[in-house]
């Protein structure tokens, strides 16, 4: 998956300090992210060095092995000309996050999505919600906080689910609708209030494909940046033998159950969706 990057160790300990240079730089604008990519199929960032003149501002991020990685924003909005150093224009582009999902190397992907995720929590986060006054960095936590009310302010992170049906040696896939993704996927939706994590996993295969379920058994976890995400996998048996799909067409284009051969092979490696049919695929093709 996207955040497994090991030997290279991602540290997450909010540690601010002045970057002088040789640190990398995350740059975004619109939610693209400025990059550089190689002939050899491989991409890299621009250097905090590269803005350090530039009347950037610099917020320490995240760590991977002994590589910081910083934030790059300005104080006040630029022009997509004046925005990216003259220096970097003719090689570094603008690139969609969906690059991230196969891009190389692994560890530059991951950081710069999570980059993304950090960057639009602090973009959205400038102004209380309670006051309506501008709010300040933390110096010793990753957190916004208010001078006036003092309320606080911590990255968002949404608890959802993936879940993979099985019923009668077949996995349930989907395809969603309006969306630029158009592989396949699992039932998946996010926690509402209130709400067990088990009991979201019964709610959403309800809700978008009319089926009961039982027998939830864990998978495993994952963070999924592009949506702000903690992901939780389980896999469950349908519930009866009542096995017509009421699609909700407003989330899915298309669900049925599939065999393990036509399961499709994970290339990219990113995502929990695409290991749990992997893991299915392998588990029930051989016992075919």
């Amino acid at each position: 998956m996207i955040q497994d990057i090991a030997p290279k160790q991602f540290h997450n300990e909010y540690t601010p300090h002045e970057p002088d240079g040789h640190e990398t730089a995350l740059f975004y604008r619109d939610r693209l992210t400025l990059l550089k990519k190689h002939p050899d199929g491989t991409f890299s960032f621009p250097k905090v060095s590269d803005f350090q003149y530039s009347g950037a501002e610099f917020t320490y991020l995240f760590r991977i092995d002994e590589e910081d990685f910083f934030l790059v924003s300005y104080p006040e909005k630029r022009s997509p000309e004046k925005s990216v150093p003259e220096q970097l224009r003719e090689d570094f582009s603008f690139e969609k996050s969906w690059f991230f999902r196969d891009a190389k190397p692994r560890y530059l992907a991951y950081a710069g999505v999570t980059g993304l995720q950090l960057e639009d929590w602090y973009r959205g986060h400038r102004i209380c919600g309670e006051c309506g006054t501008a709010l300040e960095k933390d110096p010793t936590e990753r957190m916004m906080r208010c001078p006036e009310c003092g309320r606080m302010y911590y990255p968002t992170i949404c608890p959802g689910v993936i879940v993979g049906v099985i019923h009668r040696g077949k996995l349930l896939m989907s395809r969603y609708a309006g969306r630029e993704y158009k592989r396949f996927a699992l039932i998946a939706g996010f926690n509402e209030s209130g709400e067990t994590i088990e009991e979201t996993v019964h709610r959403e295969v309800m809700e978008e494909v009319g089926l009961k379920v039982k027998n939830l058994r864990y998978y495993k976890s994952q963070p999924w940046p592009f949506s702000d995400t903690l992901l939780m996998g389980f896999f469950c048996d349908l519930d009866g033998d009542d096995e017509a799909i009421r699609l909700e067409e407003d989330e899915l284009s298309e669900a049925a159950f599939y065999a393990p051969e036509d399961v499709p092979e994970d290339h990219e490696h990113a995502s929990l969706t695409s290991e749990m049919m992997t893991v299915f695929k392998m588990h029930y093709g051989k016992k075919a």
